[in-house]
């Protein structure tokens, strides 16, 4: 699936079956509430919390959906096409830091 194709089905199952989208201050409450949830497993999962019994049924790629899914909301919503979003954030990203984390002396050791 393509971003677009992602925006567009997102949209269509809003349309469909949610009624319309929250406004754009309840779903970005919303993607907050999403993120604490990855936070939360990834913090069990990989860190040094432990599962409380609530936990155990966590779903981290569940979890990571949710918050793509109201990123896309919050993107379709505002007019932002996500795949030129994305493609300028990545030439962005290579135009800045093309030498920026291989001269990382912390990330490459083979910088010295």
């Amino acid at each position: 699936m393509t971003l677009q194709e992602l925006q567009d089905s997102v949209d269509r199952w809003i349309k469909e079956y949610g009624v319309r989208y929250f406004n754009e201050l309840t779903n970005m409450a919303i993607l907050t509430e999403e993120v604490g949830e990855v936070a939360r497993i990834i913090a069990r999962k990989y860190g040094e919390q432990s599962f409380k019994e609530s936990d155990k049924n966590s779903n981290l790629s569940d979890e990571i959906a949710d918050v793509l899914w109201v990123l896309v909301c919050l993107a379709n919503q505002t007019g932002i096409d996500l795949t030129e979003a994305m493609q300028r954030n990545i030439d962005k990203k290579t135009q800045r830091d093309a030498l920026r984390h291989r001269q990382n002396e912390k990330i490459n050791p083979n910088t010295k």
